[in-house]
């Protein structure tokens, strides 16, 4: 059985749970405590020398990090539903839509970004949440326009940009970061959230479902 070590909150993580679920893919979900430093011990930093989550460790022992490279694996092995639209104009399109948030947006405001501001920059809390609001909204103000939201971001069927986009939404509310200027957004947000492959991969679900897909 393959094996993705994940932390709850992680977006990257987040994403990959998603993936899996909507591809029904038998996976052990082994947690790693990034508020312990568990991603710094000497066993994980061996799988991924980055020390980040996720990681997904393969049937043969194999390891793949960075989580959009773990989705593209998944796609190409398990290609039922696809993540990606059949038209090569519009698989570009998604393709940027999610590098917007894998590139732009996510980098930074992850943990280790935060941390730094905090432990070594010194700013407040205020401080670290204004930034997080910050670039939480100059990346929606530029996707916003991009989506379809009908129902979901790029029209009647879950796409890349979906799985992507629902795990940062989640941190924007958590970081209560409004988001009434995002009406598309939102509903995309809504409407994933009906999904059970979305719901069983949501980070509440993790603290007492984590063993499983």
């Amino acid at each position: 059985m393959m094996e993705l070590f994940s932390y709850h909150r992680s977006s990257a993580s987040y994403r990959v749970r998603i993936v899996l679920n909507m591809k029904e893919v038998d996976c052990r979900i082994i947690p790693v405590d990034l508020l312990k430093s568990e991603e710094k011990a000497d066993a994980y930093l061996e799988m991924n020398p980055q020390g980040l989550v996720p990681t997904m460790r393969l049937e043969d022992g194999s390891t793949l990090a960075q989580s959009m490279a773990i989705i593209e694996y998944l796609e190409e092995r398990f290609p039922v539903p696809p993540l990606l639209a059949d038209d090569p104009v519009q698989r570009a399109q998604q393709r940027g839509m999610a590098a917007l948030i894998a590139s732009d947006i996510h980098p930074l405001n992850n943990l280790r970004v935060l941390n730094y501001l905090q432990k070594r920059l010194a700013v407040s809390e205020q401080e670290k949440r204004a930034w997080y609001a910050h670039w939480i909204t100059q990346g929606f103000l530029a996707l916003e326009p991009q989506l379809q939201a009908a129902p979901f971001a790029c029209g009647g069927r879950v796409s890349l940009v979906d799985v992507l986009l629902v795990p940062q939404v989640f941190n924007a509310l958590r970081f209560e970061v409004t988001l009434e200027n995002f009406p598309r957004i939102q509903s995309v947000y809504t409407a994933c959230n009906q999904l059970d492959a979305f719901v069983r991969a949501a980070p509440e679900k993790q603290l007492t479902h984590s063993n499983s897909s």
